[in-house]
């Protein structure tokens, strides 16, 4: 071969067309086709892929089944194995499916055969299974060991097959010939569902309910114009084998409307108390998974520490009954970690719809109404041709009667024609000739008559015969002639199955909770928010500081930066949002879940990483809110004395980057946010120990962008230190704390109702020179309050302790300070929201070291 002759592909076109046996030209042998190869795979690929779609992936519409699961139903109704024979070894079926009908590999077949008699994995089986058949979890026994026959159900699938009433094809090698549909004289397809992977597509279609799938097929048999809605009337959604529960019902009322959705499911758990413990106790679980997947999904995330507060795991699970228990911890929230689980574990999971099936042997993606238009007209078909055969049959053997009874009358004739005849051709020509003229039918059934039928008796049971065939055919003709009858036989019948197979609905269908946030997955406890003036938040459960007797020396709080101090402290819950009112006058918020939880001397955190603040933007003042009524209000008391109201609802929705709340003026900053109801009175508390309390009616709710109104004239170097909300007939006392430890608690009655803008009247006595207001809120007797001192330490004590003095009176220690300390923050604990740490409890913290008190 010379350098440029490019191997085989050598030569003219003319030459390479046609090549022979040795490689020679054309002319001496079979000629092959040149074909680009570009076409040949294009035309293969597609053989392939159209062979995978319509023999092996992809079930019929019709009857709802695969080739390989109607050649082993076929093979067993054939072969004899009905509910009223016994059990025949798996290995016997598989190996006459192989030989008669299906010849691909064992394996495939065994796997087909094996998931019709799973009762986990269909609605309705077809296979009546005796031996292992294997579990979610675990495959089955080989076929050797394992027997079945076939269903009751499963004989409904061949019903009236050997009446003519569907097509039949040679098989494989043509030995014989096999059903290419099945009667199916129920909605398999839809009853019991189906999954495949063909090439560029699959169908993943659920199982549903035999009762609410045969009612709607009968309503559609009924009205054939009912839409898909009321179809659905009838069908609530997929009913699947292992029960469970169906989260909504937009996913299948999706999925039943255009063939494709995405359905989710919970596993049925309880939460049990136990004393003091309490566990999960799981009954149902999802389709297509096991309990044994689900514990070890749970132990992975209990050990990555994704879930906390389980203790033990124990599958209880016997006799085809699922029981799946979780213990978890005395402290461990349940309804938080069963949240968990139905996020992490696959517990809840999803079944995506996609009801691909064969219509005329073409793949379609049918929706509710499509599938069972497609089994109606088959129906239709099967019982037109059944009865069409049922007439020609009927009409066949009236016509044999009717000569059997018409020879009886001239038996003596025919008995001597016989005798004179001198063969059997001879007869049956006399018999069809005139006089007699019978029928060759009719002719050779004489011939073959008995004796025994020339009595009166063989007459008797002739004539009855003919009566019930007239009234037959008679039946027959009404049902061909009459679309109504036909189709009320199909209902019938449709009625009697759904009597004799219908089973309760397994899985419930339960409201959807929808997608679940961070909120459900905690727990809503109390946390103590505590906010630096140098912008640093941190959460601590409220029971780590224990109460103490006033004037005591409290516990280290938190271990600050220089010359930070502790200024804002708000006790709350972890569900609740956190509006952060900075001093430009915009508003951020979170949850307070959000805040990260430490222990009590931890600095915290730095706002700036959980809120988009600007450079030169703090937060001044944090206010709680769960809901935002249109009626509610919040109050905003600036430090020179302004107020301004405006509708909580106005900050229901806040941007990422925040939102104005209201506008300062120069040099201004925010002191405290309230909550009001439009019908309160406000108590405004300065630094110099004056207050003044005016009704909120007094100030006009206004919007966002407003700067608000004067609600206290403040005299040279005073500025607003507190204010709080109250209703007119407020019982509580006014508690007033000073930056010297101070504090005392006068009536709210004291401070009468004035107008806004005043100067007020006196609150308290500043006994120290240097002394200010540090804080003044309304309490019960029953509240404790948390004073913060400067240098982080923080006192738990009860309001009871602190006695109640006039307006004039400077109060009594409530918290010891060093020389240079300062109280800089308190807040007021309601007993009734929070849990109460004993003395004990107190002793018990972590780093006990770092209290501050070495007598406490």
């Amino acid at each position: 071969m010379s350098d440029d002759e490019p191997g085989t592909g050598a030569g003219t076109p003319d030459e390479r067309s046609v090549i022979g046996s040795a490689g020679s030209p054309a002319g001496d042998a079979i000629g092959v086709v040149d074909v680009e190869i570009q076409t040949e795979m294009e035309q293969s690929f597609l053989d392939y892929a159209m062979s995978v779609i319509t023999s092996r992936a992809l079930p019929d519409a019709r009857d709802g089944l695969k080739p390989v699961h109607r050649r082993i139903l076929w093979s067993m109704f054939d072969t004899g194995l009905r509910p009223d024979r016994p059990h025949k070894k798996c290995a016997t079926v598989v190996g006459d499916v192989i030989a008669n009908y299906h010849p691909h590999g064992d394996g495939s077949i065994y796997d087909a055969l094996v998931r019709m008699g799973q009762s986990f994995s269909l609605a309705n089986t077809l296979i009546d299974p005796h031996g292992n058949f294997g579990s979610p979890s675990d495959p089955p026994a080989a076929y050797r060991y394992t027997e079945c026959r076939l269903t009751d159900l499963a004989m409904t699938m061949a019903e009236g097959i050997d009446e003519q009433t569907v097509d039949f094809a040679a098989n494989f090698d043509g030995s014989r010939t096999e059903p290419l549909v099945m009667p199916s004289r129920f909605p398999n397809l839809l009853v019991n569902g189906s999954q495949g992977i063909a090439v560029g597509m699959a169908t993943n279609i659920p199982t549903h309910n035999l009762g609410e799938i045969i009612d709607a097929t009968i309503h559609l048999i009924g009205n054939p114009e009912a839409s898909v809605e009321d179809l659905m009337e009838f069908v609530h959604g997929p009913d699947f084998p292992t029960g469970g529960r169906m989260l909504g019902r937009a996913g299948a009322r999706e999925a039943m409307a255009t063939g494709r959705g995405s359905v989710k499911l919970r596993a049925r758990a309880e939460i049990v108390e136990n004393g003091k413990r309490s566990s999960i106790v799981v009954t149902e679980i999802p389709y297509q998974t096991s309990v044994e997947n689900i514990e070890r999904k749970i132990a992975d995330a209990v050990n990555r520490k994704v879930i906390e507060g389980i203790t033990e795991l124990r599958n209880e699970s016997a006799k085809g009954k699922t029981r799946f228990v979780i213990e978890l911890r005395p402290s461990a929230p349940a309804n938080v970690v069963l949240n968990n689980l139905w996020k992490h574990t696959p517990l809840q999971s999803s079944f995506a719809v996609n009801m691909v099936a064969l219509v005329d042997g073409v793949p379609r993606t049918l929706n509710l109404r499509d599938a069972l238009v497609a089994y109606v007209d088959h129906q239709i078909e099967v019982v037109t041709r059944r009865s069409q055969h049922r007439l020609d049959e009927a009409r066949a053997r009236a016509h044999i009667v009717e000569g059997l009874l018409r020879a009886l009358d001239l038996i003596d004739e025919i008995i001597a024609l016989i005798r004179a005849s001198d063969d059997r051709a001879a007869a049956l020509a006399g018999l069809c000739d005139e006089p007699m003229s019978f029928s060759a039918e009719q002719a050779n059934h004489i011939l073959d008559m008995q004796l025994s039928r020339l009595t009166r008796l063989g007459r008797t049971r002739l004539s009855d015969e003919l009566t019930e065939l007239t009234q037959v055919i008679a039946e027959l003709e009404a049902i061909l002639g009459d679309d109504g009858r036909l189709r009320q036989v199909i209902i019938d019948e449709l009625s009697a199955l759904r009597d004799g197979h219908q089973t309760p609905r397994r899985t419930e269908i339960v409201t959807d909770p929808g997608e679940m946030d961070a909120e459900d997955l905690i727990e809503d406890e109390p946390l103590v928010v505590t906010l630096t003036r140098e912008g640093y938040v941190k959460a601590t459960s409220p029971d780590v500081f224990r109460t103490q007797g006033r004037g005591g020396r409290g516990v280290q709080s938190a271990r600050l930066k220089d010359d930070d101090v502790v200024v804002r402290v708000l006790l709350t819950t972890a569900h609740a949002w956190l509006l952060c009112f900075t001093n430009r006058g915009r508003v951020h918020r979170l949850k307070a879940y959000e805040v990260p939880l430490t222990n009590r001397t931890a600095r915290g955190t730095a706002l700036v990483n959980l809120l988009q603040l600007t450079a030169d933007e703090r937060v001044e003042a944090v206010v709680e809110a769960r809901e935002f009524p249109s009626d509610r209000y919040l109050m905003f008391v600036t430090r020179r004395g302004q107020a301004k109201k405006t509708p909580l609802s106005a900050y229901e929705n806040i941007r990422a980057n925040g939102l104005i709340a209201l506008s300062l003026r120069e040099g201004d900053e925010l002191v405290r946010v309230l909550e009001t109801s439009g019908d309160d009175d406000v108590l405004v508390v300065s630094r110099a120990g004056q207050a003044v309390r005016f009704g909120e009616d007094d100030v006009r709710s206004m919007g966002r962008n407003a700067a608000g109104v004067r609600a206290m004239r403040l005299r040279e170097g005073d500025v607003v230190a507190s204010a709080d909300v109250l209703d007119p007939d407020d019982a509580r006392d006014l508690l007033v704390v000073t930056s010297a430890g101070a504090a005392k608690r006068t009536g709210a009655a004291e401070f009468t109702r004035k107008g806004r803008g005043g100067l007020g009247v006196k609150a308290v006595r500043l006994a120290e020179p240097d002394a200010h207001v540090v804080g003044a809120r309304l309490v019960d007797d029953d509240d404790e309050l948390l004073l913060v001192s400067s240098s982080g330490v923080l006192i738990r004590t009860r309001v009871s302790d602190i006695s109640s003095q006039g307006r004039a009176a400077s109060g009594v220690r409530a918290m010891s300070l060093d020389d240079g300390e300062q109280v800089v923050a308190i807040a007021p604990v309601e007993l009734s929201d929070l849990p109460i740490a004993s003395e004990a409890d107190g002793e018990s913290l972590e780093n006990p070291s770092d209290e501050a008190d070495p007598a406490s």
